[in-house]
């Protein structure tokens, strides 16, 4: 009985060793070869098609020749595992599509394309002019407005940003650019914001206002959102959108919000405004600024 036990075992451990020595042999001989699992020639090729009866709106498809996942960036902005994507671009402008075939094994291949929107969506097209502050063309679209006599506070442009600087006791400045708005309209407001370090007594406010701005004159119509120590944000280092990041209150619905609307057609003074007691030495940057239709 116990000599039947260990044949049977003896029998088993040889189809173990055989079974292991045929995988083993079908291991390439040469690096870089592959293991047989993985596509090195996934096709990353995809189409761009304009949707129909949507403005500003196309339908990225990826090819599916041994394709098992996508990866899309479009302008800044990346999307994950979609094979078919349905993109929204309201601002006139050209943007780079890039797109990552994923096959078996996890090989990728990339391939890019370009979308030239020639008109901004009139609903939902940002409205503010040079918020990237990418060049000087961008950059004379916004006006200073002095606060301080002395330059401790002020703006610089640079690396596609502006940046506040104070030197403290107080010392502030403003930068804005006239928009026009339609009554009753909602619209939201962002901007992308950072500092490398943290404040004290400091505030980073937007305002949406109707009167125009006057040098000299502190600026206080329509407070819209911001950043502020005394609300218990720009303490320490921050980076992201406006409306993720702030804390001060709308001062029409005495929340944190970033939407706002007019009561009046016409002309609005989109109004940026920072200072404080003990400012970041880095100063406090801002890129990206938008103010669209919802």
């Amino acid at each position: 009985m116990s000599l039947n036990i260990i044949f049977k075992k003896g029998i088993y451990l040889l189809f173990v060793l055989v079974t292991l020595g045929s995988l083993t042999s079908c291991e390439p001989d040469t690096a870089g070869m592959g293991n047989g699992l993985s596509d090195l020639n996934v096709d990353p090729s995809f189409t761009i098609t304009p949707v129909a009866g949507k403005v500003n709106v196309y339908l990225l498809e990826s090819g599916k020749k041994d394709v098992l996942n996508s990866y899309w960036k479009v302008g800044k902005t990346e999307y994950f595992g979609k094979m078919v994507l349905e993109i929204s671009l309201p601002d006139a402008g050209k943007y780079t599509v890039e797109h990552t075939a994923v096959g078996r094994g996890g090989t990728t291949n990339i391939a890019t394309k370009e979308i030239v929107v020639a008109t901004s969506d009139p609903e939902k097209g940002n409205l503010v002019k040079g918020g990237n502050f990418s060049n000087a063309a961008d950059q004379v679209q916004w006006t200073i407005l002095n606060l301080n006599t002395k330059g401790e506070a002020f703006w610089s442009f640079a690396n596609n940003s502006a940046t506040i600087h104070s030197s403290g006791g107080w010392a502030q400045e403003a930068i804005y650019q006239a928009i026009d708005v339609v009554k009753d309209k909602e619209y939201t407001i962002d901007m992308l914001v950072s500092s490398s370090s943290g404040s004290s007594d400091t505030w980073f406010e937007v305002y949406a206002g109707k009167s125009m701005p006057v040098s000299g004159v502190e600026y206080k119509d329509n407070k819209v959102m911001g950043l502020s120590t005394w609300d218990g944000c720009a303490k320490t280092a921050f980076s992201g959108m406006l409306s993720i990041v702030g804390c001060t209150k709308n001062s029409v619905t005495g929340t944190v919000s970033n939407v706002v609307k007019f009561t009046e057609t016409g002309k609005i003074y989109l109004l940026i405004r920072s200072g404080g007691s003990v400012f970041t030495p880095s100063g406090i940057t801002v890129t990206d600024i938008e103010l669209r239709g919802k």
